[in-house]
């Protein structure tokens, strides 16, 4: 009744087309689609209707003229937004010659006009919306030979919209990204499709490339090891294919750069991010990071982790915890420290603290001089307790690479931060490379929030909507798949043991073996499908391992995984992207067998010998396929729940592809991580109410509710994890937002001369403040010290006399000054000349900005990790991390301004050539950060950060005025005072 109800909405909705024939819409929607996304499908079947009514009269249409639609969209978008677009450009012109009075209100009043020609634009692109799918439909068939469902033109309109298509897995999403992407790309500001790795940004670029450019649009990929000429290239594309972190490296590398041709990226304007659930939600727990390396040495990590292994420790769980509480039990007592397995960090006790002195040869680990070794010590036992080789991280070619725990993949060139990474190549005996210092990072959070428009794409994503609404205001839309879903969900099996477990995996592979039936395992840890795999060997069943070992091979296998009897074990699937077609892809067979033969790719062998060879082998496929579903399909069979109810539903999702037959089925042992640190003993209770005995097993709803249950508590903490992230951030990213713009500003050529001089007016007045006119009762204007520091400061020798000085107003002195200095400003201009001039500002001012905003980064870090203290002061350290990085961020600030006119008046002329950037002289690494600091108390030493409630200590003889941070300090010590009393 409900179906009925559905087909004829359509139906209704077809026929009241503007046009007089107007073909069905096929879309299924299936009995468990959630209203709202019923809502907005039905709301989307008028335009579906309307691109279908085009399709005969577009495919009428010659190549060439299908091409000029491409022209015709762009002149109809460019004429509508024309006039918006004018009056950005005259506001952007006019800031260029503001002052600083001014530029606060020109800039309100570019955001307000970037909002209108956003509204213009998308009005625009709706208007051309049907016309351009019923394209980009016909260039499909005409070139990659795909027509687009109804169901991937729903996903399409989704995505132009801005939200989240959840699409099942072999639903097409790469050709549902190309709807949206050529659509957005006429508006000519570009479009990036983000991707989770190298190859996938590759092979999409190759496979829709010809789509695009069949119409005219050009494409370009960012892989990791292009250069900037390169990355140039590429961003200069109207589509450009990457993944997640080369665009955040990018970004953050942008504003690194001394020169603006150095530049790669331009404005972020729209994004469609495949997995989008991997990107924005897992991958977003632990920031980006360009670190390079601090002068510290790296013997104190293998001494840590010498005394770690003389340490006695306690694991303990959540629901230890809870009983220790409850029968108020001190769980460290006979004990050095305390694992927390649940939120895997280390507390040491009192015994221990003492006791790694004593082995660290120092009286105390709480002074200044020592803390230092308790961060060590501390970070040696996480490495020691939690972090396992070959499932965390994998030791090869002498260095430890970490893996992905969402995707099993390896991640060369990362590496854990503070300290932690260095502490598991001490434990692994490895060389140690010196730990690191921020130079700058970025969440990927509040990356992707800069783009002005941001959509995604995955098969899984509704279970973590609320998230992705509050973080990133996405909402997401389930879309139909195009065929009637025919896979069927067996209930999980319960064992009371691991051992127990494997066996029942095992015989469950060999029998589906022999029935024929492909059978795709899915395992947690290399650790894991290296041990299935040999039990899989002693049964002499043949089978493919895929997880971070085997990272090149992965397409291939995955590919090829839907063969008859086929056994593929796969790591967290980490072959996502490429599909799982039953009797084998014979696509992925062809590609292999013309790479063994070298032929290039452009070559006409190469088309030759490829379609000599695909129809061969399709009509292997073909043969395998019909043997495939009737054996009854693709068997997914999990060895585990994972921590995310989206994972196991990634894996699920692998067989019942395009309406084919297959089934799935989890298992699960009472001793797995995640029934033991979060399903409590509810399940325990449960398996001895049943009654379980040794090999037995049961499947029940009550056990696999409780799953779910403990599924959604660690979902929840760990929204928690990147949500308290994303706050911090959030902090760091105002600051970076106002650090950035100022070097935008300076980058793109802007009057740096009325910057310099508007801080030289202003720096003028806090001398006077402080010499002349906020002197004490006890002690008169210091006329010496004022007429001393214009003179070493700016080569000044100011002819009045003391009375002339004294008797002066202040605004009348503040002119005189500015008027004599700006002519000193005048004579070097005219003496380095006025180019040359305009070059040393720029580069000096990018040189301080970049000095202090490294320093800053530093100084927030150390802050950060000694923050949550405070919270036994019942202060909330969120707030408390808010007000003092305020605080230390006006104090770089107003010293940017200081040292940028100091610098300037000392400069002399330089060549080009001889000048870099702060940031492109250390050697850097890209690091994908661990986030632990607000979890556990700090460990490294902290600089001393006035309390935002203190009354801050006066220099002698002064009164509460402001002192300049690079004048000569006040208490006579003849350092400056920021070195002094300003600390």
């Amino acid at each position: 009744m409900f179906g009925f109800l559905i087909k004829n909405i359509a139906w209704k909705l077809a026929n009241h087309s503007i046009k007089s024939h107007v073909p069905k819409v096929n879309i299924y929607i299936p009995k468990d689609s959630t209203l709202q996304s019923m809502s907005s499908i039905k709301q989307m079947s008028k335009t579906v209707s309307l691109i279908n009514s085009l399709e005969e009269q577009i495919s009428k249409l010659s190549d060439e003229k299908l091409k000029t639609k491409t022209q015709e969209f762009k002149n109809k978008i460019q004429q509508d937004t024309n006039q918006a677009q004018d009056f950005l450009s005259k506001l952007e012109q006019e800031l260029q010659q503001a002052d600083n009075v001014k530029r606060q209100d020109i800039e309100e009043q570019i955001k307000q006009a970037k909002n209108d020609l956003k509204e213009v634009t998308e009005k625009s692109l709706e208007e051309v919306l049907p016309e351009a799918f019923a394209v980009v439909r016909e260039a499909g068939k005409r070139t990659v030979e795909m027509r687009h469902f109804d169901s991937q033109l729903v996903g399409g309109i989704v995505l132009h919209r801005g939200k989240i298509a959840e699409m099942a897995t072999g639903e097409g999403k790469t050709l549902v990204a190309t709807l949206a992407a050529y659509l957005n790309a006429l508006a000519g500001k570009g479009v990036h499709i983000v991707t989770v790795n190298d190859y996938l940004a590759r092979r999409d670029r190759e496979w829709m490339g010809p789509l695009y450019e069949f119409l005219g649009l050009t494409v370009g990929t960012i892989q990791h090891d292009m250069d900037s000429k390169s990355r140039q290239q590429a961003y200069g594309c109207d589509i450009a294919y990457g993944t997640n972190n080369e665009f955040g490296f990018d970004y953050l590398r942008d504003n690194m750069v001394i020169y603006k041709e150095n530049m790669v990226q331009r404005e972020l304007n729209f994004s469609i991010v495949d997995e989008v659930d991997s990107i924005l939600v897992d991958e977003a727990r632990t920031p980006l990071i360009i670190s390079g390396p601090a002068e510290e040495s790296t013997d104190k990590y293998y001494t840590a982790n010498r005394i770690s292994g003389q340490l006695k420790g306690r694991r303990i769980t959540e629901q230890e915890q809870i009983e220790a509480k409850y029968k108020e039990i001190d769980l460290s007592v006979g004990f050095d420290y305390i694992a927390d397995e649940k939120a895997h960090t280390i507390s040491l006790t009192d015994e221990g603290e003492v006791k790694a002195a004593k082995l660290f040869g120092v009286e105390s680990l709480h002074d200044l001089e020592t803390i230092e070794y308790r961060h060590h010590v501390i970070s040696a036992l996480r490495a020691k307790e939690f972090f396992k080789r070959d499932t965390h991280y994998l030791l090869k070619d002498g260095q430890v690479i970490i893996v992905d725990e969402f995707t099993g993949r390896m991640m060369p060139g990362r590496r854990w931060s503070d300290g932690l990474h260095q502490a598991v190549e001490a434990k692994e005996g490895m060389k140690i490379e010196r730990e690191n210092q921020t130079l700058a990072t970025v969440t990927f959070q509040n990356y992707f929030r800069m783009y002005n428009k941001l959509s995604g794409m995955t098969g899984t994503a509704y279970t973590e909507a609320s998230e992705f609404k509050e973080i990133y205001n996405l909402d997401v839309v389930v879309i139909p798949t195009n065929k009637v879903l025919a896979r069927t969900n067996h209930p999980d099996c319960i064992y009371k043991t691991e051992e127990e477990k494997f066996n029942a995996v095992v015989e469950e592979i060999a029998e589906l073996y022999n029935a024929g039936r492909p059978v795709l395992v899915g395992t947690i840890s290399i650790e894991r499908s290296e041990r299935l795999s040999y039990l899989l060997k002693m049964r002499g069943i043949p089978h493919q391992v895929l997880n971070a070992k085997y990272h090149e091979l992965e397409a291939h296998i995955v590919s090829q995984a839907g063969k008859y009897q086929a056994v593929t074990i796969a790591t967290n699937m980490a072959g996502r992207g490429t599909d799982i077609v039953l009797g084998g892809n014979p696509e992925f067979l062809v590609k292999n067998v013309l790479k063994d033969k070298e032929l290039e790719h452009d070559s006409p062998e190469y088309k030759e010998q490829y379609d000599k060879l695909i129809t061969k082998f399709k009509n292997e496929a073909d043969d395998e396929h019909k043997k495939v579903v009737e054996a009854g399909g693709l068997h997914v069979l999990g060895t585990e729940r994972h921590e995310a109810r989206r994972i196991d539903n990634q894996l699920r999702g692998r067989s019942g592809r395009q309406g084919d037959p297959g089934s799935s089925r989890f298992y699960v042992a009472l001793n797995d991580d995640l029934m033991r640190l979060f399903g409590s003993d509810r399940i325990a209770f449960i398996m001895e109410k049943f009654g379980m005995e040794e090999g037995q097993v049961i499947e029940h709803p009550l056990v696999s509710r409780a799953i779910e249950i403990a599924q959604k508590r660690v979902e929840q903490y760990n929204f928690e994890i990147r949500k308290q992230l994303l706050e911090y951030d959030n902090v760091m990213n105002m600051q970076r937002e106002v650090i950035y713009s100022l070097r935008r500003r300076i980058l793109e050529g802007q009057d740096i001369k009325s910057y310099i001089l508007d801080n030289l007016f202003e720096l003028i007045g806090v001398i006077l403040d402080r010499y002349i006119y906020a002197q004490g009762e006890t002690q008169g204007p210091d006329v010496k010290g004022f007429k001393l520091y214009l003179k070493s400061r700016f080569s000044l020798g100011l002819d009045m006399s003391e009375e002339d000085i004294i008797s002066s107003s202040k605004d009348d002195l503040q002119d005189k000054l500015y008027s004599l200095l700006t002519a000193i400003y005048e004579e070097k201009q005219k003496t380095i000349g006025s180019d040359r001039m305009r070059y040393l500002e720029r580069v000096t001012t990018l040189q301080i900005i970049d000095t202090k905003w490294k320093d800053h980064l530093h100084a927030m870090d150390s802050l950060r990790e000694g923050i949550s203290l405070r919270a036994y002061g019942q202060r909330d350290p969120l707030i408390e991390y808010k007000k003092e990085g305020f605080a230390m961020f006006q104090g770089i600030f107003d010293s940017i301004k200081d040292d940028c006119v100091e610098t300037i008046f000392k400069i002399e002329a330089v060549k080009k050539d001889n000048m870099r950037s702060i940031f492109m002289s250390l050697p850097q690494q890209l690091v994908h950060n661990d986030f632990s600091g607000l979890q556990q108390r700090p460990q490294k030493k902290q600089p001393e950060v006035q309390k935002p409630n203190d009354v801050p200590q006066q220099p002698v003889g002064q009164p509460s005025q402001k002192v300049g941070r690079n004048v000569p300090c006040p208490c006579g010590s003849g350092k400056k005072y920021k070195k002094c009393c300003g600390k």
